[in-house]
């Protein structure tokens, strides 16, 4: 299944991809860096901020910067990753900033759940791109 993340909610995203790759299916992700979180700029860069300075950087824990590792390492909170299954349904989900070459004449699915037109009330939100760019990424 290949899904473009463009305007898509990353929460919502992240649980309907985890179930469908514990049910077995690999699962291409394409434009991760357009996917958005909803919030103010504020609570959205706050919370990860949090995240990213907990612990040290020799012990961790270890918290992306990155786009695509963003929105993996969101995926992998919403599966069992410490069992067996859980590592198998990780090896079945790619991930990529942009579209690579390889996929460029593959058609994409959008998930009508996590369409932000469908289900953002709110103008608030922060795209990943901005998010990771706040957090220092290199691009």
């Amino acid at each position: 299944m290949n899904i473009d993340a463009t305007n898509m909610i990353l929460g919502r995203l992240a649980s309907k991809v985890a179930k469908a790759a514990l049910n077995g299916e690999t699962i291409t992700i394409v434009n991760c860096e357009n996917a958005i979180i909803s919030g103010t700029r504020k609570n959205v860069f706050d919370r990860y901020k949090i995240g990213r300075l907990r612990g040290t950087p020799f012990t961790g824990p270890f918290t992306p910067r990155s786009a695509e590792r963003i929105v993996k390492r969101t995926i992998r909170g919403m599966l069992p990753h410490k069992q067996d299954r859980g590592r198998e349904a990780m090896k079945r989900i790619i991930c990529y900033r942009g579209i690579p070459d390889i996929l460029k004449n593959d058609k994409f699915e959008k998930i009508k759940e996590a369409d932000m037109e469908t289900r953002l009330n709110s103008p608030k939100f922060v795209t990943v791109k901005e998010l990771s760019h706040y957090l220092g990424a290199r691009i």
